[in-house]
């Protein structure tokens, strides 16, 4: 049972597979007034499926910031729901900018929860570790790519992030470089008729995945060590902020981290 309140209404849509739409999310578009969608044509066909009457305004990059102060006035007189082309919105699109626009100006936002194509390919993965970091789409210049992959790699086990199918080859053979050819998972067309979750080394999935179709989540299994050089590099500036010699720290984070104590007395001029 759900009291709808006038406000900003967040609605997972399917990813791919049309009896994924939840009850309520059915519902939400059914009452809401407004519906704001990146591709109008694409959410249209299902809005309109629910039996939804509502307007549809599309809202994109390019036009997120004039759309915000249409949109509104209008949830706090009545219910908008945001969607997306797929899955859950205001993850890596612009209806995040919507989203927080409706806190700062103090009216209600909701959450319809439903599928997610993160959630999926994580949950499928079969990847366990203390952290996961989503990275949305990666840049398309190589080294901005590189530097947010080597970053993230300290600070997380598992990397998640969405990548075009011209493209998938390509970065997997530069993560099989950078990583020392990880463990990863590929999850294409997640929930559809010719869903394929392939989990293998990024060197081998590099060949299978030189030509591909439909878009795709990669789950990135970090190798320990990757993860250790950024604690390793963390304890390193604590000591030394807090007054330690350079051997002993050394050999006191070489003994926590499990590096070799030469590779963190070479990293201290560094940190």
């Amino acid at each position: 049972m759900t009291d709808w309140h006038a406000g900003l209404y967040v609605v997972a849509t399917p990813i791919g597979n049309l009896g994924d739409l939840t009850p309520r999310a059915a519902e939400a578009l059914r009452r809401a007034t407004v519906v704001a969608a990146e591709d109008t044509r694409t959410s249209g066909r299902l809005v309109r499926s629910t039996g939804s009457t509502a307007r549809l305004v599309s809202l994109t990059e390019h036009n997120v910031e004039d759309r915000i102060p249409q949109l509104l006035p209008q949830a706090r007189e009545g219910i908008v729901a945001l969607v997306s082309d797929a899955g859950t919105p205001a993850i890596a699109d612009p209806g995040a900018r919507l989203v927080a626009a409706a806190h700062r100006e103090g009216i209600p936002v909701f959450a319809v929860a439903g599928p997610s194509a993160l959630a999926a390919a994580l949950s499928v993965s079969g990847f366990d570790g203390p952290g996961a970091h989503f990275l949305g789409f990666l840049p398309r210049p190589k080294g901005e790519r590189t530097e947010l992959l080597k970053k993230a790699a300290t600070a997380a086990s598992i990397l998640v992030f969405f990548e075009s199918p011209n493209r998938l080859g390509k970065t997997l053979g530069e993560l099989a470089e950078l990583h020392g050819d990880p463990r990863i998972v590929v999850c294409r067309e997640l929930t559809k008729l010719h869903e394929e979750v392939v989990r293998g080394r990024a060197s081998v999935l590099a060949g299978r995945f030189a030509t591909s179709r439909g878009e795709c989540v990669v789950v990135v299994e970090v190798p320990p060590r990757e993860r250790d050089a950024g604690t390793m590099e963390e304890l390193l500036g604590a000591m030394k902020r807090a007054g330690a010699r350079r051997a002993a720290a050394a050999a006191e984070v070489a003994r926590f981290t499990g590096c070799r104590r030469e590779e963190a007395y070479d990293a201290w001029d560094a940190v």
